[in-house]
């Protein structure tokens, strides 16, 4: 029997303190993994860069992040969470993180050939991926638990608001730190490995509050003689089949199949966002960098007010449709708005940024509603193994797009082909979630027992 009296969780301050610890992995984990979005332009021209990756390269590269999670690594390590407690696996995996972009950044910095660094580069971004991943599931799975039944929508918009504090952060600082170059000027790794730096210092940080964290939790659970494995009676214990319990309930499929699409259009967007608002709207470097800025931004502040929403006035359903149909129009926005007027990229950026405040603040507070508390980490994590199939597939095959279409540097009307070509990718994985989001509000007007579209307080 658990007791929630007198614990450490009562104390206000301890919640949101463990929720400061929480955020700043995540937030580490995004600028890491975001420190080339901004940057995506000098692979065009890798005759110039001491690293000489091309964007074929450089979308390859950004694949490997999903690489692992996809074969088996989300699945097989989210079970592991539920077997073996939040603060032993997720310290294992917030570890890996960091050694993963250790080895990113001394791949990109020791002066290999190209293929072999891309090839050392890969492999650690596989464990960054597979790391930054678990540890994503380890700490929304940490945050259902401190926050149960007390502003759980707010306290996980504010953990998405602050991670992609970290995107921001990194589109804006990293043409600060690499500075633009007058065309066949050579970019040396001493100058495109600053990233990579600053954000290996910024993760190692991040574990170390990480571990704060694994004590109070630990404190916590003491408190209430109950252990993070989420282990009580024999019948509910973990077993590996409970897998396909998951995996057999249809609103999670739905859920787990608008992540794949609706995060594709963002966060793969975001990788090649520079090479494709600066051909469509004739914009400069700094103006596409400052668009590119406002879609993690605009989810800082909106984020955390729409968790708040949701929590009082659920409808999460809707606000799901609302979230997908925004970032769908934000695409068709890009694609067919007349080229070389900027005016339309920041109304179509807003949107997307808005979009990508609201799908989330809805969607991950509902697995929780229709899914086991024994069962959480599986359940995240299979939600996360589906996202990065289309993190995995999905940059590779844009970076092709752009290598083949542009065979020559500066030409304008290839870079056009190749920037509309990347946006009806996204525009077709937009219809798909937007059509999702449909079937789940039909499906939860269906079943209104699971309470989908309940507030979370009345």
């Amino acid at each position: 029997m658990s007791s929630l009296k007198n614990t450490i969780r009562d104390n206000k301050w301890a919640c949101w303190l463990a929720l400061a610890c929480l955020v700043v992995p995540m937030f580490a984990s995004y600028f890491f993994d975001d420190m080339f979005s901004s940057l995506s332009e000098l692979f065009k021209n890798p005759e110039t860069l001491e690293l000489g990756w091309n964007m074929a390269d450089y979308g390859f590269y950004s694949s490997g992040y999903s690489f692992l999670c996809i074969w088996g690594g989300l699945i097989v390590c989210g079970a592991l969470l539920d077997r073996f407690g939040v603060r032993l696996v997720g310290s294992i995996f917030v570890g890996m993180m960091v050694l993963g972009a250790g080895l990113v950044t001394f791949a990109i910095s020791a002066g290999f050939k190209p293929e072999t660094s891309l090839s050392i580069a890969y492999a650690g971004c596989m464990l960054f991926g597979l790391g930054s991943e678990i540890a994503g599931v380890s700490v929304t799975r940490s945050i259902a638990k401190w926050f149960k039944g007390r502003n759980m929508a707010l306290a996980m918009g504010l953990q998405l608001a602050i991670a992609r504090f970290g995107t921001a952060t990194a589109i804006l600082i990293a043409p600060m730190i690499v500075k633009q170059k007058a065309l066949g000027e050579m970019y040396t790794l001493a100058e495109t490995n600053r990233p990579a730096l600053i954000g290996l210092a910024v993760l190692a940080a991040g574990a170390i509050l990480w571990a704060v964290f694994v004590a109070m939790d630990a404190k916590f659970d003491r408190q209430t003689g109950e252990t993070d494995k989420v282990e009580t009676a024999e019948e509910d214990k973990f077993r590996f089949s409970d897998i396909w319990k998951v995996l057999s309930n249809p609103r999670f499929l739905m859920i787990a199949i608008l992540c794949v699409t609706f995060y594709c259009c963002v966060i793969r967007f975001k990788k090649f966002g520079v090479s494709i608002l600066l051909p469509l709207f004739g914009v400069n470097l700094d103006i596409a960098t400052v668009l590119l800025a406002m879609i993690p931004f605009f989810t800082i502040l909106f984020t955390p007010l729409f968790g708040a929403l949701v929590d009082k006035v659920g409808k999460a359903t809707t606000w799901m449709i609302v979230g997908s149909a925004l970032v769908l129009v934000s695409h068709l926005i890009i694609t067919f708005a007349p080229q070389g007027v900027p005016a339309y990229a920041y109304v179509a950026i807003a949107m997307l940024g808005v979009g990508y405040s609201l799908v989330p603040s809805a969607m991950w507070p509902s697995v929780p509603k229709i899914i086991p508390e024994k069962n959480l980490g599986t359940a995240y994590s299979l939600i996360y193994w589906v996202q990065n199939l289309g993190m995995w597939a999905v940059p590779i095959y844009v970076g092709k797009i752009f290598k083949r279409e542009i065979t020559q540097a500066g030409n304008h009307a290839q870079e056009v082909s190749a920037a509309l070509q990347a946006e009806y990718v996204f525009i077709l994985l937009g219809v798909v979630a937007i059509a999702v989001a449909v079937v789940l509000f039909l499906s939860s007007k269906k079943h209104p027992a699971l309470g989908l579209d309940e507030p979370a307080r009345k």
